[in-house]
């Protein structure tokens, strides 16, 4: 069981906090209410699919012992028109630094979002979830 709690700062400010003690800070554009000072809830909502699969890509790549020099996972999210506008379609672009196989980050790809990532099941079914991949040398990796 996992629990998380949410707290009202001001305005449309809130921290939340799992099990783990780290906070996660949530605000509102100004013409919502709030300050613009943190990441809206379904931008977090995409960060914890990038979190997880990101993880999972990562273990996969290390225990076929490819030499992953940095890994980059970029999502975009299309939002049903009326409310509750949730996701209706999320792409995933990975992108691996190093000299990795590019069969191997593409099949590690596919056991995470099909056997591993919890964050990914959570979502399918109500977003249709599709990505891409490609290797750029070590160089190329962002700092």
């Amino acid at each position: 069981m996992t629990n998380v709690t949410i707290t009202w700062e001001n305005d449309m400010h809130f921290v939340a906090q799992g099990d783990t003690g780290h906070a996660v800070y949530m605000d509102a554009s100004a013409e919502n209410g709030g300050h613009d000072s943190a990441a809206r809830p379904m931008e977090v909502l995409l960060m914890g699919v990038l979190g997880c699969t990101a993880m999972d890509v990562i273990s996969i790549l290390k225990k076929k012992r490819q030499p992953v020099a940095g890994l980059q996972v970029l999502a975009t999210g299309e939002r049903a028109a009326e409310h509750p506008r949730y996701y209706t379609k999320i792409h995933l672009e990975y992108v691996a630094y190093g000299d990795v196989d590019p069969v191997a980050l593409a099949r590690s790809i596919e056991l995470s979002e099909t056997k591993y990532c919890s964050a990914i099941a959570t979502v399918r079914g109500k977003a249709t979830i599709t990505s891409s991949s490609r290797v750029e040398p070590a160089s190329a990796k962002p700092t």
